[in-house]
């Protein structure tokens, strides 16, 4: 049954907007009439509105995806109804009515409805990109051939759990030092623009030199007092334009990511990051039974990397012509050799599958091993830069008074 984006007042004479299932327009019209609303505004969940002359797009032309939170409830949430044995039309149903965000209700209804009409659940998941990964699309199309498409949902489950907790374990991470530097800038600011112009001053009714440090501090606080705001703004608007340049020149990305890999230690976490990406996708495929080439060509497209997703591109083609798995991965240059030994031992032991787990798990935890040595590196860093240049501001004000003391001594 198609879902029906609507806007209708309701009996308390307020606007309200939801979604709503009929068997068509006509029928959720009626439907919202029977709850004593008056519709304002219907269109079918999938329908995207035109642009206005102005340009603008309405609120419900904005496709939004899901975050990985809300992809790990709901692959759960679908995975434990399936598992119960319902059919796949009412876990979808019920997944929908349990949740509370009209947004998430209204593209679960989209999907139900085409799995209603008779196509593939794979198939109605690709209609929705913006929400749905290629990895997630393939291996629901793989459950769903072999007939297993409860247990692959469980596994994907897990997987997006994982990739959930571990954002959410870096973001943890990252507010004691997000709020250190903040602190630093603030109080760095605060000095600069209130306290050091009061101490200098004093020192205009002396008709003696003033000390390099002092002479310094001067021209960076008349500098910041003078032109602070413009330089944040320009900051700010330069951050701006190179995100927006980044998003849309794939060449200036690629030569970014260039020189991030050439960085001793960001290069070296960027890899790993990629290599356990590209091992866990290729893990989950496998085992849900998508062939090894369709397995690497999607799991290539997965990596964010543009070099090394290039690299494992040509490594793909090579498998096609032949080669073995883990040769065409050492040719990258981008695999570890234990990743390439345990590869190889899968290959060879049929084993393919649990091996490349184990690489995913190691690479894993060698990515958590370096962004928990990174964080304890950091914050004793801005600790420390901190107090440096708080102690180039005492020095440069104090210096003259040091100096005055000892004229007058």
């Amino acid at each position: 049954m198609p879902a029906f984006h609507y806007v209708a007042i309701n009996s308390d004479g307020k606007e309200q907007k939801g979604v709503i299932e009929a068997e068509s327009e006509k029928h959720a019209r009626q439907l919202l009439r029977d709850k004593a609303f008056v519709p304002l505004n219907l269109r079918p969940a999938q329908e995207k509105k035109a642009a206005g002359k102005t340009g603008r797009l309405s609120a419900f032309s904005r496709q939004k995806g899901l975050s990985s939170k809300e992809l790990a409830l709901f692959t759960r949430q679908f995975a434990t109804l399936l598992s119960a044995g319902l059919p796949v039309e009412e876990s979808l149903a019920a997944v929908a009515e349990q949740t509370e965000k009209q947004r998430i209700k209204a593209l679960i209804l989209s999907v139900r409805s085409k799995v209603v009409e008779g196509h593939a659940l794979a198939s109605a998941l690709r209609e929705h990109p913006e929400a749905f990964t290629a990895l997630f699309c393939a291996t629901v199309a793989a459950g769903e051939k072999t007939g297993h498409l409860d247990k692959v949902l469980v596994r994907l489950a897990e997987y997006t759990e994982q990739q959930w907790q571990m954002k959410q374990k870096l973001k943890t991470a990252l507010i004691y030092p997000a709020m250190i530097v903040l602190v630093a800038f603030g109080i760095v600011g605060f000095l600069l623009e209130y306290v050091v112009p009061k101490m200098i001053a004093v020192y205009g009714h002396l008709n003696q030199a003033l000390p390099l440090m002092t002479e310094i501090l001067i021209a960076v606080s008349g500098f910041v007092k003078s032109y602070g705001l413009y330089v944040l703004i320009a900051i700010v608007a330069g951050v701006f334009m190179w995100r927006r340049a980044f998003k849309r020149s794939e060449a200036l990305r690629e030569k970014s990511h260039y020189f991030l890999m050439r960085l001793p230690l960001i290069g070296y976490a960027v890899k790993t990051a990629d290599t356990a990406r590209f091992s866990r996708t290729l893990s989950i495929l496998s085992a849900s039974g998508v062939p090894v080439l369709e397995a690497m060509t999607i799991s290539a497209q997965l990596i964010t990397t543009i070099p090394i997703r290039h690299a494992v591109e040509d490594a793909v083609h090579r498998v096609r012509e032949g080669a073995s798995i883990h040769l065409a991965l050492k040719q990258t240059g981008y695999f570890p050799p234990m990743s390439i030994h345990m590869i190889a031992s899968g290959e060879a032991s049929g084993q393919l599958e649990s091996m490349l787990e184990r690489v995913a798990k190691n690479q894993e935890d060698e990515i958590s091993r370096l962004i928990e040595v990174a964080l304890a590196l950091f914050e004793p860093a801005i600790i420390l830069i901190m107090g440096v240049i708080v102690l180039f501001i005492v020095l440069a004000v104090l210096l003259p008074i040091f100096n005055l003391n000892e004229f007058t001594g």
